[in-house]
């Protein structure tokens, strides 16, 4: 990765133009070839950038990036105040806690989070379209298809009702009611959930494992 800091102006040519006023900024050029140009503020968000494959051509005071599409972002540098390179390697990349996975885990040891009186038939039950993450039968003897996420959007809903759909047409499994549950599930998500004859239930991942809250609590 070749960081740079300098005083320089931004031009952009492809679709749209646009243009940066000279300021002093981040010039991000990382391993894959592509370029990014940052402010002080605005988080990650780059002010510019060109995403790879991509070219770039330097000369003096100025850096030329093409991409494969023909858009140009053109660097003119006026004043370079700090230029090094660093070979971060290869990234392990990020390891959640709470993922998907763990959260199904825990919950197909907690089936009261559901309900009284539910037995876990399995996880990652299989369908034609994708496995739901967990099947109980409850006490009446029907079946409960439980889709499992850590924030819960309108998305996640619509893959539980498809998987519905479908187990609603198997005679083995049928009737079969959904419930939708997440650490975190968005009110469009709720608003969908109940259109669709779904329950929704928020879960709690450190209660599940045990951990007490370091937020005290009035009851």
């Amino acid at each position: 990765m070749r960081l740079v800091i300098a005083k320089c102006s931004v031009d952009y040519v492809g679709r749209l133009t646009a243009h940066l006023p000279p300021a002093t900024r981040l010039l991000l050029v990382k391993r894959d070839g592509s370029v990014s140009i940052h402010a002080d503020d605005r988080a990650y968000k780059p002010l510019n950038w060109m995403s790879p494959p991509c070219a770039l051509e330097e000369a003096p005071g100025v850096w030329r990036v093409t991409n494969k599409a023909g858009e140009v972002l053109v660097v003119t540098i006026e004043e370079v105040l700090h230029d090094s390179s660093h070979e971060l390697g290869t990234d392990p990349g990020l390891v959640k806690d709470g993922v998907e996975a763990h959260l199904q885990e825990l919950l197909a040891e907690h089936p009261e989070c559901f309900g009284a009186g539910l037995t876990l038939i399995r996880r990652e039950y299989p369908t034609a379209i994708g496995p739901v993450d967990l099947m109980f039968r409850d006490a009446a003897g029907g079946c409960v298809a439980v889709e499992v996420k850590r924030r819960g959007d309108i998305d996640g809903v619509e893959q539980l009702t498809r998987y519905l759909a479908l187990l609603n047409r198997d005679p083995l499994v049928a009737p079969v009611r959904g419930v939708f549950a997440a650490q975190e599930i968005k009110p469009q998500a709720r608003v969908l959930a109940a259109d669709r004859g779904i329950a929704c239930v928020p879960v709690d991942y450190d209660e599940l494992r045990g951990i007490e809250p370091t937020v005290a609590r009035l009851f």
